[in-house]
């Protein structure tokens, strides 16, 4: 495998750990500068050039992009994209994951786990959303910002009021946030590869600061994740649809609660504590994928004219409940059930003996018109008193919505 390297750092501990790995284990290993490349585009020939020379024969790309470069690192790894070369983190899950707002909004769809968070732009809606919160203390964060960076703990309401107006005076964008108190401290730092968890640790702050990152003093310790946090860390990678990160959690009351999702995780940090060979999972993943590639089905579908990958919620009360996949008929109009979800649970190919239950939804690529027609029009999904324990996605009024 001839793996690129997309780093502004070369000599930094993740780059020449992930440059080690490959290279023990026979792959050719490149490191390149992310922003000397030029993107050249043309009729059916996206093309790629890293100091005046062509670049074509590459497998697979790494991306570590940086905060400061996010478009025109994205744009490198979209044209690689383009060019069928595997990137073992698209352009679309980076963006997704490098604004907070943006991934907390994606992940609040779906039944996982993720501290009361608000928004706001009008001073007047500052002490309403402190409020809806559960009021003070409150977690300030700016949204973009990494290694504990523009993350701030104001105490009490006035002192949020401050913290708020003064950001919001250089025109920065701040997320408020509830406080987890529960976890003293504590996070968790999940290492997830493809679909499973690798390596994880628990950060502790301390003395007086309450972010618990390495960078910011924090001791790490390795940790042995229950099941629950497992699952919620692979899940939410795939949701931003990246492959490699480094998925941090609070351990609230209700169980794990998501904090971010990195999509360039250091590796420093939790090789160091749990003495475990990252960069090589990370690289044995991207090697098994050049072999047996998955595909981005956004692109390829949305070039079928009238077919799409679609969700389809069922409610109560719908004419799908208590009948079994192929009472629905599905496969006679041309649509095919891709997964079925189940509160937390997902289900991929469900067989069609699967009876159907409230509040169900099934991801189905056919024919849209036909799908359109499975959900009688009007239909909406109720508004459930506990925010924290909303079940799957959200769905528009006619119980559908196209996949991003």
């Amino acid at each position: 495998m001839k793996l690129a390297v997309l780093s502004r750092s070369p000599k930094c501990y993740s780059t020449l750990r992930l440059q080690e790995a490959a290279q023990s284990r026979g792959h050719d290993v490149q490191v390149l500068d992310t922003i000397k490349f030029a993107i050249d585009l043309q009729r059916a020939a996206p093309d790629l050039y890293y100091r005046q020379k062509q670049i074509e024969d590459f497998d697979a790309v790494l991306p570590r992009i940086g905060a400061s470069i996010t478009y025109y690192g994205t744009a490198v790894v979209r044209q690689f994209q383009e060019m069928d070369v595997f990137c073992a983190n698209t352009a679309h899950g980076i963006n997704n994951s490098r604004d907070k707002l943006r991934s907390l909004q994606l992940l609040s769809r779906h039944h996982i786990g993720i501290p009361r968070t608000t928004f706001v732009h009008n001073k007047k809606d500052v002490l309403p959303a402190i409020e809806r919160v559960g009021g003070a203390p409150v977690v300030i964060k700016l949204i973009e910002g990494t290694q504990g960076i523009g993350v701030l703990l104001a105490e009490t309401v006035k002192q949020a009021e401050a913290i708020i107006e003064l950001l919001q005076s250089q025109k920065q964008n701040v997320l408020i946030q509830k406080f987890v108190a529960e976890s003293k401290g504590r996070d968790i730092r999940a290492f997830v590869v493809g679909d499973r968890v690798v390596a994880a640790m628990r950060r502790v702050a301390q003395g007086q600061e309450f972010r618990s990152n390495v960078h910011r003093g924090g001791i790490a310790e390795p940790v042995d994740l229950p099941q629950e946090y497992i699952d919620t860390a692979v899940r939410a990678t795939q949701i931003m649809g990246l492959r490699v990160a480094g998925v941090d959690m609070l351990e609230g009351k209700s169980g794990p609660q998501i904090m971010e999702v990195n999509s360039s995780p250091g590796l420093e940090g939790i090789e160091t504590c749990t003495g475990l060979d990252v960069a090589g999972a990370v690289i044995e993943y991207i090697a098994a994928q050049v072999d047996f590639p998955e595909i981005d089905v956004r692109q390829r579908l949305t070039v079928s004219k009238g077919y799409g990958v679609t969700e389809v919620y069922v409610p109560e009360g719908s004419k799908f409940v208590g009948r079994t996949i192929a009472e629905i008929r599905a496969d006679e109009h041309d649509i095919n059930v891709l997964t079925l979800y189940r509160g937390a649970k997902v289900i991929p190919n469900p067989k069609p003996q699967r009876i159907l239950e409230p509040n169900d939804k099934l991801l189905c690529f056919g024919k849209l018109e036909a799908m359109r027609g499975m959900v009688p029009a009007k239909t909406r999904r109720r508004r459930q008193p506990d925010i924290g324990n909303l079940p799957a996605d959200a769905v528009n009024p006619q119980g559908l919505e196209t996949v991003e």
